[in-house]
Parts: structure tokens; sequence; C-alpha cells
């Protein structure tokens, strides 16, 4: 039997009959096997957690389920922003080696070598093609944890996503592994392995204005000068670059771009990690970012509004379209600054997969950060959309 999906997403709060139904209707379209699941469900779903999380593994027979809680669900062509709520994916992957590593705070600390990292996990490179990840925010120590693993398993991509709740607070935010709820402040990772391709997809939504330029001086992270001039009258030439139009859409929406990789001949958009800035100081000179920058490193200001986003995500999706096999499921991370805030209208992100790749099996969360590679490596994204689509 060849790879077979099938997704649900049902809008209410928690009806036992609702979840026995969606999980055997589910299992009906795909086969009637499944290797693994994945689930994302509304805040208020985490009083009844674990009876719906052994519904859906009794009802849809999924021997692995894995997801997190988010601010709002997604599945095919929807996102239902801040509603009650679950959305489903069973996947029959039956050529396909399949890890489960949840991971604690205290471990992801403890991991100081690439060789610590695989005794913790039982997984070594070899043994994965990608990862699928769920972490919680409040606890979890995200970044320098990535930065381990992308050293663990150098160029294995990792999809995935910063679970979130009602208002980005940390009450009824989790992360689970099959029936149980992990402990505040961890994460639960899936490894890939034979049988599909995991291709992932990350739109952040910028495009670069100005030049780019080397960092030439930093502190912390304050860039100080860049190309040898001050960064503030950099950032400042790249704002008066812009149309009066644009120049309206900038407020608040300028990002500074750093370089994925120093091996690139010409930059262009999506060569960047797009990092926030915190402030600038024309008198000094220095712009703040929420990054520490590197003396050498390349970095470009970035623009980030409604018409970059959309026309950002629509570039890579028809990009995807051109490759070949196309998906047969999907599972979609959308930052919780999306959705109606940047876009006016509900569906967008969801929409636009589904409008130019082709509807199938889709399910996914509102994250608080997501997480997906540049390049071959791995950052922790934010106002983006990551999305691993099984091939």
């Amino acid at each position: 039997m060849p790879n077979r999906a099938a997704s649900r997403l049902l809008l209410r709060p928690y009806s036992e009959a609702a979840v026995v139904q969606a999980a055997r209707s589910a299992l009906a379209e795909v086969g009637g096997k499944v290797s693994v699941g994945f689930a994302f469900a509304s805040a208020d779903y985490y009083e009844n957690l674990p009876d719906f999380l052994e519904l859906i593994q009794l009802h849809g027979h999924v021997p692995l389920l894995a997801g997190c809680s988010g601010s709002g669900v997604i599945g095919t062509n929807r996102e239902a922003e801040k509603a009650a709520g679950f959305s489903l994916l069973l996947l029959h992957l039956p050529d396909t080696q399949i890890h489960a590593c949840p991971l604690s705070a205290a471990q992801a600390d403890s991991i100081g070598s690439p060789r610590e990292c695989h005794r913790i996990t039982e997984v070594r490179p070899g043994e994965v093609e990608a990862w699928l990840a769920f972490c919680d925010p409040f606890g979890f120590p995200v970044e320098p944890w990535i930065n381990d693993w992308n050293a663990a398993y150098p160029g294995v991509p990792m999809l995935g996503g910063l679970c979130s709740g009602p208002e980005e607070a940390n009450e009824g935010v989790f992360v689970f592994h099959n029936h149980e709820m992990l402990p505040p402040g961890s994460a639960m990772l899936v490894g890939i392995q034979g049988g599909v391709t995991l291709r992932p997809l990350l739109s952040q939504g910028c495009r670069p204005i100005g030049e780019p330029l080397t960092v030439t001086g930093t502190n912390g992270n304050l860039v100080l000068a860049l190309g040898g001039k001050p960064a503030y009258s950099v950032l400042a030439e790249a704002f008066e670059s812009l149309n009066d139009r644009e120049k309206a859409r900038a407020q608040g929406n300028l990002f500074a771009g750093l370089a994925s990789s120093e091996y690139i001949e010409e930059f262009k958009q999506g060569d960047f990690l797009i990092r926030a800035i915190l402030g600038a100081d024309a008198h000094s000179g220095a712009v703040a970012l929420g990054a520490y920058p590197r003396v050498g490193q390349t970095l470009q200001w970035q623009l980030r509004d409604h018409v970059t986003a959309d026309d950002d995500l629509r570039m890579s999706l028809l990009h995807e379209r051109m490759r070949k096999p196309p998906p047969f499921a999907s599972l979609v991370f959308v930052c919780n600054g999306r959705g109606r805030d940047l876009f006016g209208t509900p569906n967008h992100d969801a929409h636009a997969l589904s409008q130019i790749i082709g509807n199938h099996p889709s399910s996914g969360c509102f994250c608080n950060g997501e997480i997906g590679p540049i390049g071959k490596t791995n950052f922790v994204h934010g106002y983006s959309v990551s999305m691993a689509l099984f091939v």
C-alpha cells in the first residue's frame, strides 16, 4: 500500500463523541492503517487532554501521536484563529522508520556535544532524514538547543513550531507524546527516515532594501557599523530609498537580515535570517537587534508588510509547484502575528497552499515561533510560515 494521509479539523469545544467520530473517519480514509498521527488543539482542551489523546490513539489506531497547543488550529484550506477545536493528521507510511524523542529542558541543557545528543535520542545522523519539532517556549532553551541539534544532525531539516495559547500566555500551553502531556518546558521530536521525503517550505515574508553590507562593528546585540559607516545612517538610507507608499507601510515593519551563508555570490530574498530591530540611536549610530551579529557577517535591511508577505509565500509555493511529485500531506506552522492581523482576511496561508499546490490532507497550528531551515541550517523564525510537505 502506498503512503496515504487523512486530516480532520473540528471547531468546537471538547466532545468525546466528536473526537471519536473524527478519529474513526480519518482512520477509514487513510485505509485502516496508521504509522503516526499529529494533533493540535486549542488551550481549552487542556482540562480534557488525556482523554482527548487517548480517544484519538484508541479509535484512530495511532501507534505514535505527537503535537501541541496552538492559539489557533489549521486544516486543509482553513485557518481558525483563536477558536476552540483541534486539527488532526493521520499518516500511513509503510516504508518509513519513525523515531519518537521527547526532550526535557534539562536534557537540552546537558547537550554539550553531538555524541551526547545521539546518546539522549538514540538516533545517529545516518538514521534520520528530517525532524518534526514541537516545543514549549516557556522554559525550553529553544535557540541554544537548535544550535546543538544542527551540530549533531548536520544538514538534516527540522520543521515545526513553538506552541502557543490564549494571548500568548504560558497558561494552557502544552506539548504531548501519545496520551501524555509532557512536563512544562519540554519538546517533542519526531524523526523520519526512508519511504517519504519532507520538503521544507519557509516564507519569512520580507524583501531586502538598501544594499547588503559587511558588519564592521558590533557590541553584543548592537550593530555599530556597516561597511565602515554608522549602522543608523545605513538604515536611514535604506528607508529613504522607498517610495511614499512603501514608507507608510514600513512603520514598525523594518527588520535586519543576517546572511545565512557567506558563500553566496549574489544575495537575494530568502538568503537572510530575519531578526527584529529593537531600537536605533542617531547620536551613536548604533542599531540594536534581536540577535548577536558578527563582524564580517553580511547584513541587509528588510521590509515586511502584507504585500511582501503575500508575494514571498506565493513565490515560494509557485517554485514548489514546479517540483515533482506533489505533496500528499502537509503540516503548517503559522506565526501568531500573521493571519487576520497581517493580511486583513482569514485563511491566507492555508488558502495559498491549497490554491497553488492543490488540496491535500493538512494540519497545523498558530505558533509563538516557527522552526525551519535556511540552506542547510535550522533556525527559529518569527512572523513566518513553515511547512513540512510530505512527498
